[in-house]
């Protein structure tokens, strides 16, 4: 099941977003066993990392419940 903001839209790697009226963007989604973020699922069951630079580095585990994480636009994936 997909990761959702709390108006219903999808969460993707390279969203722009507001976290507590900062400007940052979708790092990264996890939600299933993918090799390169399993502690995040094994630890919090899934979530998104958001790198807002006057907070550093947050994983959001539960996006959907977040009222600082707010869906500003669709942006470009992260190049792997």
């Amino acid at each position: 099941m997909p990761l959702r903001y709390r108006t219903g839209e999808e969460i993707q790697a390279g969203d722009r977003i507001l976290y507590a009226s900062e400007p940052g963007k979708i790092d990264f989604v996890t939600i299933s066993e993918d090799p390169q973020h399993a502690w995040y699922v094994e630890q919090y069951g899934g979530g998104c990392m958001v790198p807002v630079p006057p907070f550093g580095n947050l994983f959001v585990s539960h996006p959907e419940e977040e009222e600082d994480l707010d869906f500003v636009s669709r942006g470009e994936p992260p190049s792997v």
